[in-house]
C-alpha cells in the first residue's frame, strides 16, 4: 500500500515520533497519543493488544503453555524465615502469627516453584515446536514464583503484567523480550487462554478467582477446548468453596465437578497434566 511505504522503510520510528511544535491535527493519527487514548479509540487498543503480544511469540517460537494463577502476595521460604525470625525477636504476638501465616504461604510459593521447574525441565528435551513454557501474571507471588522455577531450568518464561494504579513491574524471573503489560484485564486474560494447554491455580484472592472461574465457565459452555484445570492445595479451596453444595442445589452439574482436579503437591500437579496429554511414556 503505497500510503504506509514511509512506515515500512527507514524512517519508520521518525514517522511515528510526534513533534511537539506541530498541531495536533497534523500528527499522524497513530501518532497522536491523545487521539489514540480517546474512548472512540478503543477498539483500535484493543485489537493492538491482542496483536503485539501475540506477534512476539509467535516470533520466539511459542506455540503452547502453562498458565500458572496464584496470590501476588506470598513470598519465598527465605523470606519468610527473616521475617519470623524478627518478629520473634520483638516478642510481638500479633506480628509473630503474621509471620507464621507468612511462612505457611512459602511452602505454596516453594511448591509454585518446583512446578514450574519440573515443566520447564520436560519441555527442554523436546524439540521447539512440542515444547511448553510457563506463563504467569507477571508480577510477584506465585507468579513470581512459577516464572523463577522455569528461570531456574534455564528455559524461557512469560509474564502478562496489567497496569494498575499502584506501580508495578514484571519480576526478575520473566525472559527478556517476554514480559507484556496491558491495560485492559479482558485482553490479559485472553491471552492467557490462547495458547494454554493446562491451567493450575495455586491459592489466591479476587483476582486469582476471576481468572480461574472464567476458564470454568469458557470450558463448561464449550467455548474452548477441555484442557486440564487443576487446583493446587485441595484444603484451601474444598474450604473456599463447597463445590457440592453447588451440584445439590442444581446451579451446576454433577458432570461439572470434572473440570477440575484437585492437586497437594508440584509432582502430583505435573502428573495430572502427564496423563491428560498421555506424556508417562515419554522423557521426563
Amino acid at each position: 500500500m503505497e500510503d504506509l511505504a514511509p512506515l515500512e522503510g527507514p524512517n519508520a520510528t521518525r514517522d511515528l515520533t510526534a513533534d511537539p511544535t506541530e498541531p495536533d491535527s497534523y500528527r499522524l493519527a497513530f501518532a497522536d497519543p491523545e487521539f489514540m487514548a480517546r474512548r472512540e479509540t478503543r477498539g483500535i487498543r484493543f485489537q493492538l493488544e491482542l496483536l503485539k503480544p501475540d506477534l512476539d511469540q509467535e516470533a520466539m517460537g511459542i506455540y503452547h503453555t502453562v498458565v500458572v494463577y496464584g496470590s501476588a502476595r506470598f513470598v519465598d521460604q527465605e523470606e519468610a524465615t527473616r521475617a519470623l525470625d524478627s518478629a520473634q525477636a520483638s516478642g510481638d504476638a500479633q506480628a509473630i502469627a503474621l509471620a507464621q501465616r507468612d511462612m505457611r504461604n512459602a511452602q505454596r510459593y516453594e511448591a509454585a516453584r518446583r512446578f514450574a521447574y519440573l515443566v520447564a525441565e520436560y519441555s527442554k528435551q523436546h524439540p521447539t515446536n512440542q515444547r511448553v513454557y510457563v506463563c504467569t501474571g507477571g508480577g510477584p507471588g506465585i507468579m513470581e514464583a512459577a516464572n523463577r522455577g522455569a528461570y531456574d531450568a534455564g528455559a524461557p518464561t512469560i509474564g502478562l503484567n496489567i497496569l494498575l494504579p499502584h506501580e508495578q513491574h514484571g519480576n526478575r524471573y520473566i525472559s527478556p523480550g517476554l514480559s507484556f503489560k496491558f491495560h485492559y484485564f479482558a485482553l490479559r486474560k485472553m491471552h492467557f487462554l490462547i495458547r494454554a494447554k493446562a491451567l493450575v491455580a495455586f491459592p489466591g484472592g479476587f483476582g486469582t478467582m476471576d481468572e480461574l472461574f472464567e476458564v470454568l465457565t469458557l470450558v463448561q459452555t464449550t467455548k474452548i477446548k477441555p484442557v486440564p484445570i487443576v487446583l493446587y492445595d485441595s484444603q484451601f479451596w474444598k474450604r473456599l468453596f463447597n463445590f457440592d453444595m453447588l451440584v445439590e442445589e442444581g446451579v451446576i452439574s454433577a458432570e461439572d465437578l470434572k473440570l477440575f482436579q484437585f492437586a497437594d503437591t508440584p509432582e502430583q500437579a505435573w502428573q495430572i497434566l502427564k496423563d491428560f496429554y498421555q506424556l508417562n511414556g515419554r522423557t521426563g
